[in-house]
């Protein structure tokens, strides 16, 4: 529609409501026009005096009608020229019409635009219609809808006018733009025939609520699709506004929608939007991934943030290579991962096709897993048909799961940590329908690039921990075949993954005299060299019990040797039992009690002087004897059997003898039982622990059967 067609040929119908069955409404215009209406006759005296007429002029009626019209309403300086006029329309019938200056009765002068004209009556006479409004109210109403058709015809909005029964009476070009429908195909047709034929719409029963209730809609609804006017397909965004139109004396005349391409803000919107989703999980991935030093455990919670935020199915696998150092790395032929994790937003066979974890499978050199931890590149497959399939599944079996479960696609993403593949991440879609894109794969590879580093911490703190483990594991003692008088059983127990070995240790040490030494002992700190330093004080602790010392003065020697160890410090409790006597000598370095269990009878905690650690120096020692009678029991143990993070010690050692009161069963059996109801999962110290029960002794060395 060009700006000469707006408005419409016939937009004085515009607002006529059912005009075949109902009278049109009266227009407001008239009214705000105020069109005074006056009736000469061939004398030009004043034979009809309208109520518009009294308010422009001034003169009532019975003032004005009689008087000639020239001497009531024209300045004397202008009577000759009106005059003429008058004659000129009366003999030649032709109107006239301009502004002219009016005299009022209040002696203004008020500008006036005037329409004269000649009418004719059933006898022939003539009589002369003077038509008159006030001139800047009629300037000011033609600026307006000048004005107002300028700005609808040139506006970038899209304007529709409708009326109440939301049939298109108007609308500009940049509406007929925007549905790709010509001005002239809207007109008549009502709002739902044309939103179905430029396939988007704004529900009609919010247009009919602002005709009802006359309150606006203001950007209620965006819209998002293709204008049918772009050569090529290009994405927009609307928003719409509904007004309802009225006259000027509040008449109901229709409503008119305003459509605003918002396709910049909406593109802007949406990045922004897509940023804060990226920092949102980049942020959750940070607090919540590499929380333990567990490999495995560090997979799983990289599984965790990215389903279903980021994708349906998610797979985390590694080079086996990684885990198992014997296995040599290649760089041809098939890649062998081994799977740590595997989550799923839903139930999908797309499970089914993936490794579980703790499996170690091989995938060709042409697979996209293969391709992506030699390349060390992601690989990103928006839309993956069935040859897709095939090269991201192990084998065919699984490329068939895959498309059963609707998988549509996929993203590969490297593990890579100082450097090195680790493995790769496996994102999937399926129910999902959106594609992956170049953010996604940001998105991942950022997660993918920090949980490498944590299980590559992860992997080489193992490493460093299981070094630990043997070497401690080869300084702790074997039982030693026959212990007069004696029955023992000992446990050792390493933290949790999560945590360095630690320097606990116990001993079972055969003295002279058929004695028997029974040691255990705790290395302040973690790692090899709190095991090392461990080794070193098992050594000398036999050492010095093999040179049949009091308790005491293997104390004094082993605080003289960490004294030399900085920064160590250890606690010790050193026991020589002796079945001869049916007495047991103790002394204490800063070590937790011991329990004493009679036979029959309640365990208690032995009153033993706490002494000072290992290493301290220059505090003497204290040596206790307690008497032990066939069937009494002796527990030593280290701190990590009973501390914890949340419970006072006392507490925790009155657990432990409510467990021992209801124990009842083989020293083996009590081992595991004090280990499995007094350790907790998240316990973060290693633990020693050693019992021992008392057995009749003959003096010949043999064991009296009780």
């Amino acid at each position: 529609m060009s700006e000469a067609e707006w408005p419409p040929p016939d937009i004085s119908q515009v607002f006529s409501s059912r005009a075949s069955s109902e009278p049109s409404q009266p227009s407001g215009l008239l009214d705000l026009l105020g069109v005074a209406a006056v009736l000469l006759d061939a004398e030009g005296r004043v034979v009809l005096w309208s109520p518009q007429a009294e308010e422009l002029y001034g003169y009532t009626a019975e003032e004005a009608l009689g008087q000639y019209a020239a001497q009531l309403l024209v300045p004397e300086e202008h009577c000759d020229w009106v005059l003429k006029k008058f004659a000129e329309v009366m003999e030649s019938g032709r109107s006239w019409d301009g502004t002219f200056p009016v005299r009022r009765k209040d002696g203004g002068t008020r500008l006036v635009e005037l329409r004269n004209m000649r009418l004719l009556d059933d006898r022939g006479d003539f009589y002369a219609l003077g038509l008159g409004t006030d001139a800047p109210t009629l300037r000011e109403v033609e600026r307006d809808v000048a004005l107002s058709t300028r700005l609808i015809s040139q506006s970038p909005i899209g304007i529709a006018i409708f009326d109440s029964d939301l049939r298109y009476m108007a609308v500009n070009p940049a509406m007929e733009q925007m549905h790709g429908i010509p001005a002239k195909d809207h007109l008549g047709r009502h709002y739902r025939e044309i939103m179905k034929a430029a396939k988007f719409e704004m529900p009609e029963a919010a247009m009919r609520q602002v005709l009802d209730d006359g309150m606006p809609l203001i950007d209620q609804s965006t819209i998002v699709g293709h204008s049918p006017a772009d050569p090529a397909p290009r994405l927009h965004a609307w928003t719409i506004s509904v007004y309802r139109l009225e006259d000027t004396q509040g008449r109901v005349l229709g409503v008119a929608e305003l459509v605003t391409d918002v396709t910049e803000r909406y593109q802007s919107a949406k990045e922004a939007t897509a940023t804060r989703r990226r920092l949102a999980l980049i942020a959750d991935g940070s607090a919540r991934i590499g929380t333990t030093l567990d490999v495995a455990q560090t997979a799983r919670e990289l599984a965790d943030v990215t389903v279903p935020e980021l994708a349906d199915v998610v797979s985390v696998d590694v080079l086996d290579s990684v885990i198992d150092e014997h296995r040599p790395r290649t760089s041809a032929g098939p890649a062998f991962f081994r799977a740590l994790a595997l989550k799923a937003a839903h139930p999908t066979e797309a499970l089914q096709a993936a490794d579980p974890p703790g499996h170690i499978a091989a995938y060709d050199d042409d697979r996209v897993a293969t391709r992506c931890v030699r390349t060390g590149r992601p690989i990103l497959i928006p839309h993956a048909d069935g040859n897709d399939l095939t090269c991201i599944a192990r084998d065919d079996h699984a490329a068939t799961l895959l498309a059963r479960a609707g998988v549509h696609s996929y993203m590969a993403v490297p593990l890579i940590a100082r450097a090195t593949v680790l493995g790769f991440l496996g994102l999937t879609r399926a129910r999902d329908p959106r594609p992956f894109d170049e953010d996604d794969l940001a998105i991942a590879t950022e997660l993918a690039s920090r949980t490498a580093v944590c299980i590559d911490n992860a992997r080489a703190h193992q490493s460093v921990r299981n070094a630990a483990e043997t070497l401690q594991r080869s300084l702790l003692p074997h039982h030693p075949p026959h212990l007069p008088g004696l029955q023992v059983a000992s446990r050792y127990q390493p933290a949790q993954a999560a945590y360095e070995i630690g320097g606990d240790w116990y001993d079972i040490l055969p003295l002279g005299g058929d004695r028997t030494a029974l040691v255990v002992g705790d290395v302040m700190g973690s790692g090899i060299d709190a095991a090392a330093t461990m080794g070193r004080l098992r050594t000398a602790t036999a050492a010095f019990a093999g040179l049949d010392l009091d308790p005491t003065r293997v104390l004094e020697q082993l605080d003289t040797i960490t004294s030399g160890l900085e920064p160590y410090i250890a606690t010790c409790l050193y026991a020589a039992y002796d079945p001869h006597r049916g007495e047991c000598r103790i002394a204490n370095a800063g070590h937790l009690p011991p329990v004493l269990v009679r036979d029959g009878g309640h365990p208690q905690l032995l009153d033993v002087p706490t002494g000072t650690p290992l290493g301290v120096g220059g505090v003497p020692f204290e040596t206790t004897t307690v008497s032990l009678d066939p069937g009494d029991q002796l527990i030593l143990y280290t701190d990590g059997l009973v501390e914890t993070r949340h419970h006072p010690i006392d507490e925790r050692l009155d657990t432990l003898l409510r467990v021992l009161e209801a124990l009842d069963c083989p020293l083996e059996e009590t081992c595991d039982r004090l280990l499995h109801d007094l350790r907790l999962p998240d316990d973060h110290d290693d633990v020693a622990l050693l019992i021992a029960r008392s057995q009749p002794f003959a003096p010949d060395g043999k064991q009296r059967p009780r």
